[in-house]
């Protein structure tokens, strides 16, 4: 069985409007949240082998904030596909992921990420928060049968529901 985490990023900075979407990095609040979705991750047990982020700031630092607040220490490879991106554009980067890896964390945007774990469990609306995490996990043994499963969901978490209950 394998576990894809699908993580949005956190809560970006809009106050810094010299730089553009892409750029443009997380708020204190962004920052904190992504540190206790890592803590998280840890505690439950699905810590993930691999990272792959889009590139925009906001994403990438909120996947390597995560990862040193959970101590992962596990790759994070950022990739420009996963910006401004389709669940197919996603799920064909997905299907390049070695068959070794179990647990697997991509970190990207909206409206995408919403879109992708809809598909992946075979429809429905979801909503993605800022920082929220989704686990889902598959049957198939290998990452290139992913466009082809239909994934069950474990949960999605957001750091406003861990905040109430921690």
């Amino acid at each position: 069985m394998k576990t894809l985490l699908v993580m949005r990023h956190a809560k970006s900075d809009w106050s810094d409007t010299s730089s553009g979407d892409h750029d443009r990095p997380l708020n204190p609040r962004g920052k904190k949240a992504a540190r206790l979705m890592g803590r998280f991750l840890t505690e439950v047990g699905v810590a993930p082998e691999l990272i792959i982020s889009s590139t925009a700031v906001r994403a990438l630092t909120t996947a390597e904030l995560a990862s040193d607040a959970g101590g992962w220490g596990c790759t994070i490879v950022a990739r420009r596909e996963l910006y401004a991106s389709e669940p197919e554009r996603v799920l064909d980067v997905l299907s390049e992921v070695d068959p070794i890896v179990d647990r697997l964390l991509i970190a990207g945007h909206e409206p995408t990420w919403s879109a992708l774990v809809g598909r992946l469990i075979g429809g429905g609306r979801i909503r993605m928060p800022t920082a929220a995490v989704a686990c889902l996990d598959f049957p198939k043994g290998s990452w290139v049968d992913l466009s082809t499963t239909v994934c069950e969901l474990r949960w999605l978490m957001t750091p406003k529901m861990l905040r109430t209950n921690y």
